[in-house]
């Protein structure tokens, strides 16, 4: 099954392998795992472990050249090969450790196609850089972004690199905030999956540079081919001085919580 892979084209071999990681973390659900601690509140399960051993096999069958960012594994291959992956093999470890189903697993193309998949909603989103769609029991449908839920979800967890100037908390206190919006918090970038298909209307998040990161790249990618507003928490497009991470539905969306993060500066 996994040659098969090979002979897909890199949106498929993403989906494949997000599908893959997203077995393993569905068959290990509800089992005693034990846990490595990587220090500040933040550790590893054997589902993270197994989950991106399954991805990198689909990912070395199919495309044996390339270069992987692991999120658990580090860098394997060519440290400066033209083409890498970025591996998340289940965001939102310390939910699934507690029994909470809201996480996703993410394999994305440094600049190219990407795919989030959610293992208990058995959907799989994906996107080959141009445009993006879900998959569900076999049927594809096209991503479109809305802000009607009016649900925006604020990243909560640490690091916070750029307090005190912006603080994800006081968002949720600002009047403007509560009069629009109503805030979740899933801490897991399965958030960003669902702004980019229309059931979340933004998403927020402190930070440095999320765009090569092995949490944030596939999310991202999916939300830019769906058509969102995605920018730094500054308004300024991601790159290597970027700050934190706003992805909106539309443009409106995206300048009122922009109006509002800047009353914090």
């Amino acid at each position: 099954m996994i040659d098969s892979y090979a002979h897909r084209d890199d949106t498929e071999v993403a989906a494949a392998a997000a599908r893959s990681g997203a077995e393993v973390v569905r068959g290990l659900y509800g089992r005693r795992l034990a846990r490595v601690d990587k220090g500040g509140g933040d550790f590893a399960t054997a589902a993270d472990v197994l989950a991106e051993q399954a991805i990198l096999d689909v990912l070395r069958a199919a495309r044996p050249d390339d270069a992987v960012l692991g999120e658990e594994g580090g860098q394997q291959g060519a440290a400066g090969a033209a083409r890498q992956w970025l591996v998340d093999p289940l965001c939102g470890t310390l939910n699934y450790a507690v029994g909470s189903l809201l996480v996703a697993v993410n394999v994305a193309l440094r600049h190219g196609a990407a795919a989030v998949a959610d293992p208990f909603g058995d959907e799989v989103f994906f996107t080959d850089g141009e445009a993006a769609w879900v998959r569900n029991d076999g049927v594809d449908a096209r991503l479109a972004p809305t802000p009607a839920s009016r649900l925006v979800d604020v990243n909560l967890d640490p690091p916070f690199p750029n307090a005190p100037g912006f603080r994800a908390v006081d968002l949720l206190a600002h009047p403007g905030f509560v009069e629009r919006f109503r805030p979740r918090v899933m801490s897991t970038t399965l958030a960003l999956a669902w702004v980019a298909a229309g059931r979340r209307a933004a998403y927020v998040t402190d930070g440095g540079d999320l765009s090569g990161s092995v949490h944030f790249a596939a999310g991202i990618a999916l939300c830019r081919a769906a058509g969102c507003v995605v920018t730094g928490i500054d308004g300024a497009p991601l790159g290597e001085n970027g700050r934190g991470l706003v992805a909106a539905a539309d443009a409106e969306t995206h300048d009122l919580l922009m109006s509002m993060i800047r009353t914090q500066n």
